[in-house]
């Protein structure tokens, strides 16, 4: 029986949208193809996610592989990338209405030392009954210990959990470590008709 839902964070509550950044900062497709090759693709994006670096040490990281007339649309893009951080239509509601149906909510998310930042601008932490920030632990899903780590710190049963996740690799680790697992492609209504039929 699911007692809990656990939350991916970006593309399942946030919309993380590099393109829209780029957009915003970058002036030609060449600048955007070399800041998004470097920047949302390069190993430094993992590193802030799993906690090795600050968001602040990223633009001086990456400059390195970039010619200096694309460093300020870059520094723009990796101080500023969290404006593409809003709210997917109906995610608010939708977390109101599994509190209010009386399951456990939590975060389970990738992301950076900046998610405490845009992140409480949706919803505050405290509406959740647990936030689980990768860079906090030094690990990234989809490696099942994060699943493992986040049971044991709040208590809980793989069994009883429903992860939500856009994405497959990340789903496969949480049914590695036990927990029931839903696929989200945008739909919030198929998640809350699962959790009625049980």
């Amino acid at each position: 029986m699911i007692k809990n839902v656990v939350l991916d964070m970006g593309n399942v509550l946030l919309d993380f949208n590099p393109e829209f950044v780029m957009n915003m900062f970058c002036s030609s497709p060449e600048e955007k193809e070399i800041i998004d090759k470097e920047l949302f693709n390069g190993p430094e994006w993992k590193m802030g996610d799993r906690g090795d670096i600050k968001d602040k040490d990223r633009f001086d990281l990456v400059k390195v592989r970039v010619p200096g007339k694309y460093h300020e649309a870059l520094k723009n893009c990796a101080d500023r990338w969290d404006v593409c951080m809003t709210p997917l239509d109906g995610a608010r509601e939708f977390c109101e209405s599994v509190k209010e149906s009386g399951f456990g909510i939590y975060v389970l998310s990738n992301a950076s030392d900046l998610f405490y930042v845009y992140f409480p601008k949706f919803l505050p932490l405290d509406f959740f009954d647990g936030v689980f920030v990768s860079s906090d632990y030094l690990m990234l899903k989809p490696d099942v210990e994060i699943y493992k780590t986040f049971l044991e710190k709040y208590g809980l049963k793989g069994d009883e959990c429903l992860f939500i996740d856009d994405r497959e690799d990340n789903i496969e680790g949480a049914k590695k470590a036990g927990l029931n697992t839903f696929r989200f492609e945008g739909d919030y209504k198929a998640i809350l008709n699962k959790l009625k039929a049980q």
